[in-house]
């Protein structure tokens, strides 16, 4: 099978996620795409025409990001109208499963040169817009696995691990101050292109608006719980979500919650873009790709625990190329929640210094659809910077799955 390789990749920066508060709330989501595609196209200077296909993930896809947001954002775009579009969800990882089924169209054969990438504008399309929470409201379902809120999930990691509340207080601290070296040192300027409303060529936002450079351990440890109400929730005669959870998995006896609004992922809006070459496309156009995709995979797991899948999803894409898990790089470990990156950090015995090396979802945001594509991104640039070879994305997925990609720098 055929290479699948990555030309460029290209993101908006990242938006405060609360209406009316953040600098890209004023912005539509299908132009907060558009300008990513536009600025992908404008980078590598492809005829827009060759485009195969766009494969957009988006995960609350409705209202202003449904009807399709793929193809709306190419027609907004100005792209020619024979460039389809398709836009899926698998949850937070919906922006790197579009790299994926992208990677997988050129690899095979059957597509040449794919755009990939991702979109959430979470200010103006508030997570749960789409309806039916977790379980789409199947009772039948809930009767087998009642998948509690994610907070709660990532609490009970928290407590079956024994990560106290100032072990992932310290990680959040750890993200805030990497993600504030990167950007004195401009690690994201490659990447990263400022938000503008296109009648006017006013600057919406030019730089990541969530991180906190500020931030400290003191001032960490003085935030509330979030999920401790929620968790007390009866949601059936008798039940708790945090005796469902525990219900499930009673060897935790009581779960402590740790995680806080400081220590968990940000809510965020945001684009980005990918573009992927066929190994017959780069040699016939004598373009130089920046990484080639190594390997791909995602796997299920306990949909009460939920979060916990990243470790054997990598451990299934490393087996897939022939490596383990000392052999890769650098580490991106979406942060959706502390407690996440440590129990992945320690299942698979990974050196932290190589993961996350400049911050994540907790300082930067998780701008959901865009997450995954964005990691990306910042991982072949952060390969480029210090000359390295080897990285992978893995994340964690809504319901109980994982989804890991390895890439390999192109010198």
């Amino acid at each position: 099978m055929s290479s699948a390789f990555i030309l460029d990749a290209v993101r908006t920066p990242r938006g405060r996620g609360k209406a009316g508060k953040g600098a890209l709330s004023g912005v539509h989501p299908q132009e907060l795409l558009a300008q990513a595609l536009e600025a992908l196209a404008s980078r590598v200077s492809i005829a827009k025409g060759e485009v195969d296909d766009v494969v957009i993930g988006c995960v609350s896809q409705a209202g202003e990001q449904g009807s399709n947001i793929a193809r709306n954002a190419l027609l907004a775009a100005g792209w020619p109208t024979k460039v389809s579009g398709t836009t899926l969800n698998r949850f937070c990882a919906s922006g790197l499963q579009a790299v994926h089924f992208g990677a997988m169209g050129v690899m095979s054969g059957a597509q040449s040169l794919v755009v990939s990438g991702g979109v959430e504008s979470m200010s103006r399309v508030p997570m749960g817009s789409d309806g039916g929470g977790m379980d789409g409201g199947n009772l039948a379902l809930r009767k087998r696995f009642f998948q509690v809120p994610q907070g709660i999930s990532a609490d009970l990691i928290a407590t079956l691990e024994g990560f106290s509340r100032e072990d992932v207080d310290a990680y959040a601290l750890r993200s805030q101050q990497r993600a504030a070296t990167a950007i004195e040192e401009g690690r994201f300027a490659r990447s990263l292109f400022p938000v503008v409303d296109r009648e006017t060529g006013k600057v919406h936002l030019a730089a990541d608006e969530l991180p906190r450079k500020d931030t400290t351990a003191a001032g960490l440890a003085k935030l509330e719980p979030s999920f401790v109400a929620m968790g007390q929730t009866e949601v059936e005669p008798g039940r708790t979500l945090d005796g469902i959870a525990l219900a499930a998995h009673p060897r935790a006896g009581t779960i402590r919650h740790v995680h806080t609004a400081g220590n968990s992922s940000g809510l965020a809006d945001g684009a980005a873009a990918v573009l992927l070459a066929s190994e017959s496309w780069v040699r016939e156009h004598g373009v130089k790709p920046r990484a080639r995709i190594r390997a791909m995979a995602t796997l299920g797991s306990d949909p009460v625990l939920m979060l916990t899948a990243p470790a054997p999803a990598s451990e299934k894409a490393l087996r897939m190329a022939g490596m383990v898990a000392k052999d890769i790089d650098l580490w991106e470990i979406n942060e959706a929640f502390a407690a996440v990156v440590l129990q992945t950090v320690r299942a698979l015995d990974i050196d932290p210094e190589r993961v996350n090396a400049s911050g994540g979802a907790i300082a930067l945001g998780h701008p959901l659809g865009a997450t995954g594509a964005i990691l990306l991104g910042t991982l072949v640039d952060e390969l480029e910077r210090r000359n390295l070879a080897t990285g992978l994305v893995t994340m964690c997925i809504g319901g109980g799955q994982g989804i890991a990609t390895i890439i390999e720098r192109v010198s």
